[in-house]
């Protein structure tokens, strides 16, 4: 009998264990759905600006698009927050260490070495057919 007992002892502690995983984890997708709900109303609160309220507080129509699209749990305050800070730091000049020449695109056709040709053009030169 105490073969007995002390399974279904380990069988109720490993029950219990799994119940206590799946309540947490159900507790936090809850969370999850209710914290994506309180954003879409933000957003929806956001829709409702006119342009130059969305102005004001660095944003334009198309962020605010932009932000709606994300998935239903992502936090679109990121995308709006990050939007908002490029324009106040290229209002004061700071262009994340980039210069206006970098937005070029290098060129693909490499730089001919002027030097080095003549220099295998010489040695080419000075070679004997056998």
């Amino acid at each position: 009998m105490p073969a007995l007992t002390a399974l279904s002892h380990t069988v109720s502690l490993q029950l219990g264990h799994l119940l206590t995983v799946f309540g947490r984890r159900l507790a936090r997708r809850l969370h999850d759905f209710r914290r994506a709900v309180e954003y879409r109303r933000e957003m929806q609160m956001l829709a409702r600006f006119d342009d130059r309220m969305l102005a004001d507080i660095g944003l334009n129509r198309a962020d605010v698009l932009d932000a709606n699209s994300k998935s239903l749990l992502g936090n679109p305050t990121a995308t709006l927050r990050a939007r908002a800070l490029e324009r106040r730091l290229a209002r004061r000049g700071i262009t994340h260490g980039l210069n206006s020449s970098d937005s070029i695109a290098p060129s693909i056709v490499p730089k001919l070495d002027t030097r080095a040709i003549s220099q295998a053009r010489h040695a080419f030169g000075r070679c004997t057919e056998i």
